[in-house]
């Protein structure tokens, strides 16, 4: 507890960089495979990955949460833990082959089949490496973490390329998941050094399971809440569109993911040491929120005013098509931001019941979205999909704070400064693209406006916003020499 600021601070500042290499290996497999891709391959593999996450969701049984947000865990409980993790992953594997002809008849599509055999196994690969992985959390060693998210993604893109080369077609994005699954949890065994002990009874796990099993339940209704879209784009508008509207997903979702994964375990893991201490606690959130929206609105920004340049840059021009669709759905981006860092205040403090009712108010909502817009094809999805979620950003965060330490207008202030900051980015870098950006090449208009948007941002953030000696005394807190003193606010 003594140096668990700097041990939040190196480590969140450590996952934002090793998140960097993760977007950039993740933008660079993006690149490479659609261009040595279709758009149904990737739609192919899209209609199995969709039942495969909603399994997912169970291989752990929400346990290593559990286990990192627990104040004290014995050897025995995560021993069993560990056995129990094994048993739902073996299960889950059963269940997924024996869906197999299912998912065939659903789609109407045979290559599905032995698809859906292949990825069956990652579940018990992913099983044995989850509290391997939650222990890493719980002792803060976001090094390791890091550096094993960034091997296993590395070696997955290095065989889906290579596979793809060889032309092997959708079956590389299949080689990709597993590869990924085999190395993550070798690379977590090797770094933590622990072996499981036999299971035992009666060693106080109803409550650690009682809590997972909350966990999972609110992950399975938010999962299906933000994925169901691509299972009945699928069945209805084929393969080839749930390729595009896939990608487009994905390219919009690769920042979100990054920085809520980089901020995100380092917040939760620090503010469940600081259950006892709700000023810190808020304090920690506080500054996780600020740093999560500083770094995600330039992000939203840039997809939504240079998308069909993004597009032509980064996929080619045979995903011209899904352009409008990555317009469209940018607004998530922001939107994910501003609601996601509560997940870590729930959870933290115990309030899972609390979240698991937020997420039951939000799936009937976006599932609605998904109605309405699917006439319309994946334009008309995205489009009430994102308006959607803007609708509920608001009750959302009212919702989450209520009877809590943290007010509305400590989000409003640690909100209001980035997104001040956003909009006069936004503006200025639209009028200088216009203005001088149209004889341009794509690469070279998205360069001009990309520029023009980051420094203008990081001149509002830092300088008239006055954020600089937030940000500062971050970088010094991760060489270990931090001039402010820990009952100060950097936040003000």
């Amino acid at each position: 507890m003594e140096d668990l600021k700097g041990k939040t601070v190196r480590g969140g500042l450590v996952k934002v960089f090793s998140q960097v290499g993760n977007l950039v290996l993740r933008l660079g497999s993006l690149v490479a495979l659609a261009r040595l891709l279709d758009p149904k391959d990737f739609g192919l593999v899209g209609m199995v990955l969709v039942i495969t996450g909603v399994l997912s969701l169970f291989k752990d049984f929400g346990l290593p949460t559990a286990a990192v947000q627990s104040i004290t865990i014995t050897e025995e409980q995560k021993s069993t833990l560990f056995w129990v993790n094994m048993l739902v992953g073996g299960i889950l594997g059963f269940l997924l082959l024996v869906m197999a002809p299912v998912l065939v008849a659903f789609y109407r599509e045979p290559r599905l089949f032995w698809v859906t055999v292949a990825l069956a196994c990652t579940f018990p690969l992913s099983a044995a490496g989850g509290q391997h992985y939650a222990i890493l959390q719980r002792e803060m060693r976001f090094v390791a973490q890091a550096v094993i998210e960034i091997l296993s993604l590395l070696l997955s893109t290095v065989v889906a390329i290579g596979m793809a080369i060889e032309g092997y077609g959708y079956w590389a994005l299949v080689g990709s998941t597993i590869v990924g699954a085999v190395v993550s949890t070798a690379c977590v065994w090797m770094s933590t050094g622990w072996f499981p002990g036999p299971p035992r009874k009666g060693i106080g796990l109803r409550p650690m399971l009682r809590f997972g099993g909350t966990v999972t339940l609110n992950g399975l209704v938010v999962y299906v809440a933000y994925n169901l879209e691509k299972v009945l784009l699928g069945r209805f508008w084929g393969a080839n569109v749930l390729g595009l509207y896939g990608r487009a997903y994905q390219l919009v979702n690769i920042p979100t993911e990054n920085f809520n994964a980089a901020i995100g375990g380092v917040a939760f893991a620090s503010m469940s040491r600081l259950q006892e201490d709700p000023k810190r606690l808020t304090s920690y959130f506080l500054k996780g929120y600020s740093l999560t929206l500083g770094l995600t609105l330039p992000v939203t920004i840039g997809c939504a005013l240079f998308a069909d340049d993004m597009i032509f840059v980064l996929l080619g021009s045979k995903w011209q098509d899904a352009a409008m669709i990555f317009r469209l759905l940018t607004p998530t981006i922001l939107v994910f931001a501003l609601i996601n860092p509560f997940a870590w205040l729930l959870i933290s403090i115990g309030l899972v019941g609390r979240s698991l009712k937020i997420a039951l108010v939000i799936a009937p909502l976006v599932i609605l979205s998904y109605i309405v817009g699917l006439p319309y094809g994946p334009n008309g999805v995205a489009l009430a999909y994102s308006s959607a979620m803007i609708l509920w950003v608001l009750p959302h965060i009212a919702w989450c704070i209520h009877g809590t330490m943290v007010s509305f207008s400590d989000v409003l202030q640690a909100a209001g400064r980035p997104l001040l900051s956003g909009i006069v980015a936004a503006i200025l870098a639209f009028a200088v693209q216009f203005i001088h950006g149209q004889p341009l090449s794509p690469f070279l208009r998205l360069i001009l406006g990309g520029s023009v948007l980051l420094v203008s941002y990081l001149g509002m953030l830092l300088y008239v916003m006055r954020q600089k000696t937030f940000y500062l005394d971050l970088f010094r807190l991760l060489r270990g020499r931090s001039s402010i003193e820990e009952k100060q606010s950097v936040m003000g």
